[in-house]
Parts: C-alpha cells; sequence; structure tokens
C-alpha cells in the first residue's frame, strides 16, 4: 500500500524568516527574580518573556527522584511516578505521601516506573493507569497495571498488557499513555533499542502505539485485527521511541513527538494502520558512522513525519494548549525537551508547524513531562536525582 506523504518539513530557514518578521525574541528570556527564594525547595520564582507572553516560573515541589509521569487529582493535588520506583501524591504546597501498592519495578538504565494517567471516569472509578519495566537488569518489557486509589493505597491492582517478548538493552521503552474520546488507552512502546531493529516487524510489540480498551482488551475495529502474524493490539508502527503524546479534544487528533538517533526528533501526527518509517527510513544519522539513518528520509508506503525538531530536543511529554489562560498559545504544542532542557512551542496550521518558539532554556533543566493543568498553567517534571515539579503561570 502506497500512503501519500501529506507535508514536507519546514525549512528552519522559514522558521527564522517568521521570527524575524515579528520582531520578538525566538527564545523566552529573564526579565527579574519575582520575590525571594523558596525556603521550601531552593528554587527562586521568576519571570521569562516569551514572544507573546510574560510567564511567572515556581517550582511546586524539589527533590524528586527522576520524576517520570504527572497526572492531576480531582482535589488538585498531583500524581508523579519516580523512575525509580515510587509513586507520590504531591499536594500544592510541595508537601507529599507515598502510595502504597504500587508494582515491583526494574530501575535499570531508562527502565522503572514511567508515566501515570487517570481513568476518564476516575471520580466515579477511582482507576489509575501506570507504565513501568518489568524483568530484571537483564531481561526487561513494558507492562501496563491499573489499581484502584483508596486512601493513599492502589488496590484491586490487575495487569492488563505486558509487551510480547522480554529483552535487552534497558532503553528505549516509550510509554506514555493518552485516552480517545472513545474510551480507548494508546500506549506509545519504544523499539527497545535492539539488534537487529524490530519496529518494522508488526508480530513484535516493539515500535509501535498500542490502541486498548480501558480493561486491557483489544478493540475489534484496530487496523490489524484478523491479520496473519500481526499483533491485535497494534494501531500504528514504525517509530523508534515515543515518549511525547497527546490527543486534540476537539479534532481528534493523536500529536506525537519521537526521539531520534543524532538528530532527527520527529513531530508525527498518528493515524490508524500507519507506518512511520523507523529505522528504513529515518532523519537522524547513525551514532556509528555519523552517516545517515535508514535507507533514505523517505520511502514510499511509509508516513513522513509533520516536523524535524532542530536543533536536537530529546523531545519527551507534549502538551496541548486548550485553554484561554494563555490566549495567544491556544492550539499550539508545548514539546519537552531532555537534552535541550527546554520547550518547545510549536504552532501549527492545517498540519504544518508554522512557527517554532523555545521557552524555559536552561531555566529548570531536563523536561521530562510537560501537561496542561485542570487550572489551564503549564507543568513541567524535571528528570534529575533532584528533580522538580514546576508551574508556569502567564503574568501578563
Amino acid at each position: 500500500m502506497s500512503i501519500s506523504l501529506r507535508n514536507s518539513l519546514v525549512p528552519l530557514a522559514a522558521l527564522a524568516l517568521l521570527a524575524g518578521c515579528s520582531g520578538e525574541p525566538t527564545t523566552s528570556t529573564p526579565i527579574n527574580t519575582a520575590g525571594a527564594a523558596d525556603s521550601s525547595n531552593g528554587f527562586e520564582p521568576r519571570e521569562l518573556r516569551s514572544e507573546y507572553h510574560r510567564l511567572n516560573v515556581a517550582r511546586v515541589a524539589g527533590g524528586l527522584s527522576h520524576p517520570w509521569g504527572l497526572a492531576f487529582l480531582p482535589d488538585g493535588d498531583y500524581l508523579v511516578t519516580e523512575r525509580t520506583g515510587d509513586l507520590l501524591r504531591i499536594s500544592p504546597d510541595g508537601s507529599r505521601q507515598r502510595i502504597e501498592g504500587v508494582p515491583e519495578v526494574a530501575a535499570f538504565r531508562q527502565g522503572g516506573l514511567l508515566d501515570v494517567i487517570l481513568h476518564p471516569q476516575f471520580s466515579e472509578n477511582g482507576w489509575v493507569y501506570l507504565s513501568y519495566s518489568r524483568g530484571d537488569s537483564e531481561l526487561t518489557t513494558t507492562a501496563v497495571v491499573r489499581g484502584r486509589l483508596e486512601d493513599n493505597r492502589l488496590v484491586d491492582v490487575e495487569d492488563i498488557f505486558e509487551q510480547d517478548r522480554r529483552s535487552e538493552p534497558g532503553r528505549h521503552y516509550g510509554s506514555r499513555f493518552a485516552w480517545m474520546a472513545d474510551g480507548t488507552l494508546l500506549v506509545s512502546i519504544g523499539d527497545r533499542g535492539a539488534e537487529p531493529p524490530r519496529a518494522q516487524d508488526l508480530g513484535d510489540h516493539a515500535g509501535t502505539v498500542l490502541r486498548l480498551h480501558a480493561d486491557g482488551s483489544v478493540p475489534e475495529d484496530n487496523p490489524f485485527v484478523g491479520h496473519e502474524g500481526a499483533l491485535p493490539e497494534i494501531w500504528a508502527y514504525g517509530s523508534r521511541n515515543i515518549q511525547g503524546m497527546v490527543i486534540d479534544p476537539v479534532s481528534g487528533k493523536v500529536w506525537a513527538t519521537e526521539h531520534g538517533p543524532r538528530g532527527g526528533d520527529e513531530l508525527n501526527l498518528i493515524e490508524p494502520g500507519n507506518n512511520y518509517g523507523w529505522p528504513d527510513a529515518g532523519l537522524g544519522r547513525d551514532y556509528r558512522t555519523e552517516e545517515q539513518y535508514g535507507e533514505a528520509r523517505s520511502l514510499p508506503g511509509m508516513v513522513d513525519p509533520i516536523y524535524e525538531i532542530l536543533p536536537t530536543l530529546g523531545p519527551s511529554g507534549l502538551a496541548l494548549v486548550t485553554s484561554d489562560r494563555f490566549p495567544r498559545w491556544q492550539g499550539n504544542l508545548l514539546a519537552g525537551g531532555l537534552r535541550a532542557e527546554r520547550l518547545r512551542r510549536l504552532v501549527i496550521e492545517n498540519d504544518v508547524v508554522v512557527h517554532d518558539e523555545e521557552l524555559l532554556t536552561f531555566e529548570v533543566g531536563r523536561i521530562r513531562d510537560v501537561r496542561e493543568g485542570p487550572d489551564g498553567a503549564i507543568y513541567v517534571l524535571t528528570d534529575h536525582d533532584d528533580g522538580g515539579l514546576y508551574r508556569v503561570d502567564i503574568a501578563d
């Protein structure tokens, strides 16, 4: 099957021209320090200037051990996963409690306790979903469990998914969650960094996006149900390591950011049945030879990315601005960056990125997750031994 490659990449020169025409900086810059240092966590709240809004940045909680995923509880508290294995309930004042009943995780290399998401009807059923690496120091897999949150404990914990095989090395777990409007759950699974590459094999969960019912069963309308040799959970495939994923609640579009090798970080529009090319088609360079990775940048039957994120971002965490709290950002994507230690604000028109602004550059550290909160503010997690939960609000 040949798939039309609908969008070409927007050249950086064109983005530079757009930015230059605006007369505004493309990187947020400090204005002043707002108030004294926060004695509870040692981070000074600060004010930054972006193209359209002045921003207040404050740390809600520090001292987190490689925080990875964030969810918002109805009472205003936050659920935060630590890759080292703990699930924390954090209050707006920064105090925290450890949630009991979390499964044992294989916290080696990039593995551990990873994403967290609440069931869409959490207020009625209490279900919390966790992705994590399961196994030992040599062979691991990506797994998903759910449990009901009661009195700071997960009860009725049950497995709903485990990758079809355990393997080494301990990297590229993917593991981001997103709920679709029909109540099905998308889960990204990384390619596991394995040799030979596995992301083109429909009989392997590696390098895919899965679609599951809330109880882990397979929707009958998944694109590969009934296909000989294909795993029925697979919704899309040919990805390297998706660690940012968000669904537009109006259009239903599924946006995802993906790590590339030595450059080649991507923004993709994920659709059922699509093959996103990895490793046959890619934008990055081989770590050993520095040559173009794969056969070509684009191949027939494989879907090109919407946007190549340059310079290298190391993308993890993706949010869509839907509230009117940041009026000039509505409809924009905010992509977190680990390696680049910043956010990228991506302005999209007709599925093409027309502008790209850097925010929080070297202000908070390696950004692992970014979410829009129920209050409309933007929240980020930083991936460090002494990681933090930060709140970004408008100062206008």
